[in-house]
């Protein structure tokens, strides 16, 4: 607050440098907003009217309305039952299809989803196969890791995104980051992000009239973050592991307390050790979840539910879609519900909230 800057100074770059060394990628672009973020990679990625993009549809509405902003089409590719993330399975047999019909995607957006990563390397062998490119949605990984690797490291893919929203486990009060390992699409983001305007000479048309001059070369956004939001992120990366340390001792605790509860749990995939932004619990028929809700928002538990399938939204209705097209996504949805989880959470409350689970479960 002291500084000179107030947006777009040194802690920005500061901001971006940390978490591109904690996730072991070459670049990291800050915005404004996670939604921001996938926007300006769907389009230095190239997406542009009437591509296609897929997307999981357990998801918020921005992994879908990001490719919507370029003018793509969007599609979706249902979950798998356990780990709640985008089935590769059916990744698999609907490229097969899309090869046959000729309406193979451009981009995949996968999202890791709670936290945990999709299967990244199996999801790039059919991206090479395909010829699709990777936008990992990590809005909610940051300081998970996959294969040994850290989430953002885009070992398997051409790009990652983060979000900062309050909720999420590091905050910038808002904000999002993309990182990349891919130079011409960092150079991209940067211009897409401030309106497309560009003070560098290489990039300018003519002749540069002097220290004064921009140019606009491409059409950008104003999506950029503060610089009281970047130095709030990186006081807060210094942070990271001990908030997802806390987190995995959270979660440990509630899958021994459930363990013999009549509820499904999330499965992890072998070689992931998720971030948990969130812990989800399923009751095992969807008429018993609204009663368990209920009851525990009633004792004072702040419980949600994430997320509604983005296709059985009314806007996504108008584009086609019905719902029954994504019948594991929907029966997730249908019995699922988010429990307290963050870093500050005590045994203690913890505690409570396990016991009225189960007392709600009992009946």
């Amino acid at each position: 607050m002291r500084s000179d800057w107030l947006t777009q100074g040194p802690a920005i770059a500061r901001f971006e440098a940390a978490v591109a060394a904690r996730c072991g990628a070459r670049y990291a672009v800050a915005v404004c907003n996670a939604t921001a973020a996938l926007h300006i990679a769907c389009l230095a990625m190239g997406i542009k009217p009437g591509d296609r993009v897929w997307t999981s549809p357990n998801t918020f509405v921005a992994s879908a309305n990001c490719a919507r902003y370029c003018g793509a089409v969007i599609d979706f590719v249902d979950i798998d039952p356990d780990t709640l993330n985008l089935s590769v399975d059916k990744l698999a047999k609907k490229l097969a299809e899309a090869e046959r019909a000729g309406r193979l995607p451009q981009l995949l957006i996968p999202v890791h989803f709670a936290g945990q990563s999709c299967d990244m390397a199996n999801i790039r062998q059919l991206a090479d196969r395909y010829g699709f490119r990777l936008l990992e949605d990590a809005s909610h990984a940051i300081g998970g890791s996959y294969r040994g690797l850290p989430v953002g490291a885009c070992s398997f893919s051409d790009a990652a995104v983060f979000s900062f929203h309050p909720v999420k486990i590091i905050t910038t009060g808002e904000g999002g980051m993309v990182v990349t390992n891919d130079e011409k699409l960092y150079r991209q983001l940067l211009l897409l992000r401030s309106h497309g305007i560009t003070r560098d000479p290489d990039l300018m048309e003519g002749e540069n009239e002097g220290a004064w001059y921009y140019q606009q070369v491409a059409l950008g956004f104003n999506y950029r973050m503060t610089d009281m939001q970047a130095a709030l992120g990186e006081s807060q990366m210094i942070r990271l592991d001990g908030f997802v340390a806390r987190r995995r001792e959270l979660v440990a605790r509630y899958q021994k307390a459930f363990a013999d509860a009549p509820i499904q749990l999330q499965s992890v995939i072998e070689s992931t050790d998720p971030a948990w932004h969130l812990f989800i619990i399923q009751t095992l028929r969807p008429e018993q979840r609204r009663p368990l809700f209920n009851a525990l928002r009633a004792a004072g538990i702040g419980v949600n539910v994430h997320y509604i399938p983005v296709h059985t939204q009314p806007d996504f209705g108008r584009l086609g879609f019905r719902r029954g097209d994504f019948p594991y996504a929907e029966d997730y949805y249908e019995r699922a519900i988010s429990l307290p989880l963050y870093a500050g959470l005590s045994d203690e409350d913890q505690d409570y909230v396990i016991e009225q689970v189960l007392k709600g479960l009992r009946g």
